[in-house]
């Protein structure tokens, strides 16, 4: 179980977030949403240790990891991908499999793990993570590189950014995929509908607070009748 305890971080006197308390199952799948500036990404990189909070506590399994350091919470079962996810000059895909798999990594493990996120190991296993890579693809090898750690609990924020639709459409059924093995607990920022349909819970923030926890059909009807209607991005854009 992860939970927030009171979790508020402001920078100088600009409050971001605002006493946040939020408890995550191990076997959630969890989507945040809200308007740009609400604190949601801020919530996820406090979770990973990237930010520390200005008061509260982050609890694993009834671990205070408040204070532990960003390769301490990943050895603990968390991971985080970017929105953008981060090139790596050098490396190759089997090369960043192998450092998140540790030890256990072989390449049939890569490519069991590159067919779950609709990637042919014969082509992208010695392809280096750089610039030639479209945003589609280095979405997929990031979440394929996410689920190498064997994480219990999987970050992700807003994975629909920089890449069109169709690639996006692949990825929700990637998540769907990955809700559907139990092995992990999911929390995703985004503004697509699609994943609000398939998610366990959608939590609306705003202004460093929760505004609202519920089913996706709570939160439609939330979001519609409140003026947080830019909160959701027309799925035809």
């Amino acid at each position: 179980m992860l939970e927030l305890k009171n979790i508020s971080y402001k920078i100088n006197d600009k409050v971001i977030l605002n006493d946040i308390n939020l408890t995550i199952n191990e076997r959630d799948f969890i989507v945040i949403t809200g308007p740009n500036g609400s604190g949601k990404s801020t919530l996820l990189k406090i979770i990973m240790g990237l930010v520390k909070p200005t008061s509260g506590k982050v609890i694993l399994d009834g671990c205070d990891i408040t204070d532990k350091l960003i390769y301490e919470r990943a050895n603990m079962g968390i991971t985080f991908t970017f929105q953008t996810p981060v090139n790596f000059k050098g490396l190759t895909v089997r090369d960043l499999l192998c450092i998140s798999r540790s030890y256990y990594y072989d390449d049939y493990v890569g490519r069991e793990l590159l067919k779950k996120v609709g990637l042919c190991a014969q082509e992208y296993l010695n392809r280096e993570v750089n610039n030639n890579l479209s945003g589609g693809e280095l979405k997929r090898i990031e979440i394929a590189t996410a689920l190498a750690k064997q994480g219990k609990y999987l970050l992700f924020d807003e994975p629909e950014a920089g890449i069109d639709l169709w690639s996006f459409e692949d990825l929700t059924k990637i998540f769907k995929d990955i809700k559907k093995d139990k092995k992990h607990g999911l929390v995703v920022i985004s503004h697509q509908e699609r994943l609000f349909d398939i998610a366990d819970k959608v939590i609306v923030f705003d202004g460093g607070v929760i505004k609202e926890i519920g089913n996706k059909n709570k939160i439609k009807k939330y979001l519609n009748e409140s003026k947080c209607k830019k909160c959701m991005r027309d799925e035809n854009e």
